[in-house]
């Protein structure tokens, strides 16, 4: 006993270990993205790296804003130094350019919000319905539909980007809202429909059989007694699909060019006037991270319970 219980701790240690360390190299490219971000423009440059350096906000101000050079040679007085503003300061300090205007980052992450969440909200809808009837009533070619469903999910965006792109152009859903909703749904929903199915299946259906007897209606069984029970697959669900339409890039770069362009389709064109700019770059990054990282630690507990594909046990 004695042996079994030193070899379970070992073990255990070992898994511990072996769990940090693959963590310390998944946060590698997270620390480097926020590394950068908060370097200046002379020491994202110097080569090699330095490691000790004074923060800075300056990269976070150049992805907000769009900014000019001062001609060279000009000099501000310190008059005109005394009504800059600490952003204006900081992009003269370090690049000496002038700001001119706020940048197009705002929008586009509006873009990425409004996409990423009406496309989520679509795709839960659709698929908790189309879950629920999957596993409640006996469709026909059940199997094959299901199997059907989840193949269009398999389709990497190269193959069907081309057709897509045409048929969009055709019925003038290019560059718009709508056009990317609708198309992240249409991809989301097979996902959602089997993973949700998963969920509703280890329902009792007792619980619904009852509801009717009192006179409730299949809808209303729907709404009150399996909706309730689900909600810890429809969260690991949501989470799931926010951030495929979140990161999406192909799509979003095909079909997208001013209107309704995302966060990913334009942060790798930060090409100012100096040339590439990799601090802003890093800093629109940090800041797209964000959202998905929030709302993954908010609902990192029914993403646990998701992975088991299952809500209540009869």
């Amino acid at each position: 006993m004695v042996q079994i219980g030193r070899s379970y701790k070992i073990g255990r240690l070992v898994a511990i270990i072996v769990l940090i360390v693959i963590t310390i190299i998944y946060m590698i490219p997270i620390f480097y993205i926020v590394n950068t971000a908060f370097r200046t423009w002379a020491i994202i440059k110097e080569y090699p790296p330095r490691l000790m350096y004074k923060p800075s906000l300056g990269s976070f101000i150049r992805i907000f804003t769009a900014r000019t050079v001062y001609p060279p040679g000009k000099e501000l007085t310190n008059e005109e130094k005394s009504k800059l503003t600490w952003a204006e300061r900081i992009t003269l300090k370090e690049t000496n350019e002038a700001i001119i205007r706020t940048g197009d980052l705002p929008r586009r992450y509006l873009n990425s919000v409004i996409i990423a969440v009406v496309s989520t909200v679509l795709t839960i809808v659709l698929g908790m319905l189309t879950a629920y009837g999957f596993s409640r009533f006996n469709v026909k070619l059940k199997d094959f539909s299901l199997f059907f469903i989840l193949s269009t999910r398999m389709l990497p965006p190269v193959v069907v980007v081309i057709p897509i792109f045409l048929l969009f152009r055709n019925i003038g859903l290019t560059d718009t809202h709508l056009g990317l909703i609708l198309l992240y749904t249409c991809f989301n929903v097979s996902f959602a429909v089997w993973v949700l199915k998963g969920f509703i299946d280890e329902i009792p259906q007792e619980y619904e059989e009852a509801a009717m007897v009192d006179g409730y209606t299949r809808f209303q069984v729907f709404l009150k007694i399996v909706l309730p029970q689900a909600v810890t697959g429809i969260a690991a669900t949501a989470v799931f699909c926010f951030i495929f339409a979140w990161n999406e890039y192909a799509f979003a770069f095909l079909l997208s060019r001013k209107v309704a362009q995302t966060v990913p389709a334009w942060l790798p064109y930060q090409m100012g006037v100096l040339g590439y700019d990799w601090g802003a770059a890093a800093a629109g990054t940090f800041l797209f991270l964000v959202p998905a990282m929030v709302l993954t630690i908010i609902l990192r507990k029914h993403l646990v319970r998701g992975i088991s594909f299952g809500a209540i046990r009869k």
